[in-house]
């Protein structure tokens, strides 16, 4: 992989964190962050593990227990991927959920495809798109205050919301973050009802245009599942993989 792009994913990944966190805690092999203001939002409530700790999964969950006092959840990231594979089945065993992520830079432009009605529309437009993602990644979470936090963050962060519609009805959507000379699809997302018939490449497309000309446009995916391909495929190159793992409530 690119060391310089792995490079500037990284601290993208890490600028995120510091726009929205006000806890900015040093340790030794990392970073602890939180949002006070969004309790729920796990995403920038978390232990940042950004070298090798050498520590056992216990040792790293007692740390978590403690810098994540007061949380109902523990997340730990770890910035290198061949520090934390060694950790996962461990985690894994004590009920921890783990994910890869991989995150990629656009650097070719996607092929032709069929022409979709895509629009920029209010962030609050796809809202039931969002509970209905939630319910399908966490579907014994109570979501209430996550959706209000998450809103709060991409309106702070002037998210740019696309979607496309059935009937007059939203049935998918990305949202877009831009910051100086880079941006991030943060998210994208296609009813189960509405899968498969090529919306997810055409809102994709869709926000890749509206990024328009950045120095780097980035997107995350889970490493092992099948949107990494079809971010390929637009023109997504892998060049910085991490590890999640979360103990949910």
């Amino acid at each position: 992989m690119d060391g310089d792009a792995a490079g500037r994913a990284r601290a993208w990944h890490h600028a995120r964190h510091a726009a929205v966190c006000d806890v900015a805690r040093p340790w030794a092999h990392g970073t602890v962050v939180r949002a006070t203001r969004y309790p729920s939002y796990y995403d920038f409530n978390l232990v940042r593990v950004e070298d090798d700790p050498a520590m056992s999964v216990d040792a790293l969950i007692a740390f978590a227990d403690d810098a994540l006092a007061g949380l109902p959840h523990r997340r730990l990231d770890f910035d290198r991927i061949d520090a934390a594979e060694p950790l996962r089945r461990d985690f894994e065993a004590r009920g921890w959920r783990t994910m890869s992520v991989v995150m990629m830079r656009h650097e070719t432009p996607p092929p032709p495809g069929p022409d979709v009605a895509v629009e920029e529309v209010p962030y609050d437009a796809v809202h039931d798109l969002r509970v209905a993602w939630h319910r399908e990644d966490f579907p014994d979470l109570d979501p209430s205050g996550y959706h209000a936090e998450a809103r709060e963050v991409a309106l702070r962060r002037g998210a740019q919301v696309l979607a496309v519609r059935r009937h007059g009805v939203p049935v998918g959507f990305a949202q877009l973050e831009h910051d100086g000379t880079a941006a991030e699809i943060t998210e994208v997302f296609v009813h189960r009802e509405h899968r498969g018939g090529g919306l997810g490449t055409a809102i994709t497309r869709a926000a890749i245009r509206a990024a328009g000309p950045m120095h780097d446009l980035w997107i995350g995916a889970d490493d092992e599942d099948r949107a990494k391909k079809l971010y390929a495929r637009l023109g997504f190159r892998p060049v910085w993989t991490t590890m999640e793992f979360t103990q949910l409530p």
